[in-house]
């Protein structure tokens, strides 16, 4: 092999795959040794075997170290040497040899430069692969929870490879935002998951559905979070449609909401326009669960909300059914994420939104009232929930407005069950 292609191939990699030239060297090496086991039949019987690059003259040499035995005792040409022979070479160079020594030895076959350039070729990518995952985990492994910017380059069986800093990164599918494309050349971020030792070596796991992207990307945005004046308390996503931030300040001065947001809602657009326009509620924290969830379904009004600390469960009424769906949002995707801002990994919460009914509202009135009229009129049930169908609703009313004939005559009874009634509902307010 020439001196220019030795060195050219070792540049090459170097240059286009950022590895140092001893990894590269150490990769050729052990490409030559491969073409040697498919060059000279029965060489995998070696036990000690190694190539030796020359950089300066473009050599490369294949060595293998051996055992002297008596010439009488030779029987292993792969691992042995005569005695004989060695001392014919020890004499060359003033050295002297026993049976027992080892001697190094050059097993290089005629042309082997030649022959095993190519195969070193074909053979040099899974090495070079090999030291670019042991360098992958070396540059990647502290950054862990970090946002790089990629370059999509290709899918390999399911995942999307991406290029970060002349490495491959993956993006496999539970870590893409459902519906996102991803073609060739496309340049976006993302958010380092981990790097683990998978079926293919060492793999580079990328996000782009992580909640932690849009919390670094806002990081990276908003100067007030980067500086401490604005902390993010709680994010929760559902990738590709809806995530909810909130934030908080110490400093009273400063709106962390608006900080967020930005002039105009640049900041908050940027974010968004990196999410592939996912949309992004930004909430001011309280520990007031009630005003914590109203701030969360705006722009939705609710009549009430009933919040039952016993069975964690925050009910929401809204005026109608069109307001309850859109409080709800896409599959209940609104209400669901609401659920999860204000639970904890101790305490889960749910959230349920309600239509207002009227007609309930009223039957549930009515059935108060009947309770009332039956426990301080001492008037039967049934008559109580005639008096209510007929008008007499409240203990007040029937004071002021009603006279013993007007129940007389509406309800049926007689004048003194009328006049006991006008009596003791007198008494009862």
């Amino acid at each position: 092999m020439a001196t220019t292609d030795i060195t050219a191939l070792i540049d090459y990699y170097v240059r286009e795959k950022d590895l140092t030239r001893e990894r590269v060297i150490q990769a050729l090496e052990a490409s030559f040794i491969t073409a040697y086991y498919k060059m000279v039949p029965g060489a995998d019987r070696i036990h000690s075997l190694r190539a030796v690059i020359n950089t300066q003259k473009g050599t490369v040499k294949i060595k293998a170290d051996m055992t002297v035995v008596a010439d009488e005792d030779f029987s292993d040409n792969f691992n042995e040497i005569k005695l004989s022979i060695a001392e014919a070479a020890g004499a060359k160079k003033g050295r002297t040899y026993v049976p027992g020594d080892t001697i190094t030895v050059n097993v290089t076959p005629q042309d082997f430069g030649r022959i095993a350039v190519q195969t070193a070729r074909q053979t040099m990518q899974q090495r070079i692969r090999k030291a670019e995952q042991e360098m992958l985990a070396d540059v990647f492994q502290d950054r862990i929870g970090e946002v790089v910017t990629g370059t999509v380059r290709r899918y390999d069986k399911g995942d999307v490879v991406v290029e970060v800093e002349k490495y491959e990164g993956i993006v496999p599918q539970r870590q893409r935002i459902p519906g996102e494309e991803y073609s060739s050349g496309d340049r976006m971020r993302f958010y380092i998951v981990e790097v683990k030792d998978g079926v293919r070596g060492n793999e580079l796991i990328l996000s782009r559905s992580h909640p932690n992207l849009v919390r670094r990307l806002f990081e990276n945005e908003v100067s007030e979070i980067s500086e401490g004046l604005v902390k993010i308390v709680n994010i929760v996503r559902e990738a590709g449609y809806r995530t909810k931030l909130v934030v908080h300040s110490d400093d009273p001065n400063v709106d962390p909401v608006g900080a967020c947001v930005g002039m105009r809602g640049t900041r908050v657009k940027n974010v968004v326009n990196e999410l592939n326009h996912e949309k992004v509620d930004i909430l001011e924290y309280t520990d007031d669960k009630a005003a914590m969830v109203t701030d969360s379904l705006t722009p939705i009004e609710p009549i009430e909300v009933k919040v039952d600390n016993e069975a964690r469960v925050v009910t929401v009424v809204v005026a109608d059914d069109k307001a309850a769906a859109k409080a709800k949002g896409r599959k209940g995707q609104n209400v669901r994420l609401t659920a999860r801002l204000i639970s904890t990994p101790e305490e889960r919460w749910d959230v349920r939104v309600e239509a207002h009914d009227d007609q309930a509202e009223a039957r549930n009135i009515a059935r108060e009232g009947a309770a009332e009229f039956v426990q301080v009129l001492g008037v039967s049930k049934e008559l109580a929930n005639r008096m209510m169908a007929c008008g007499f609703t409240t203990l007040q009313g029937i004071v002021d407005y009603a006279e013993a004939t007007d129940l007389v005559d509406v309800l049926g009874i007689t004048r003194e069950e009328a006049e006991s009634i006008i009596e003791k509902a007198q008494a009862g307010c």
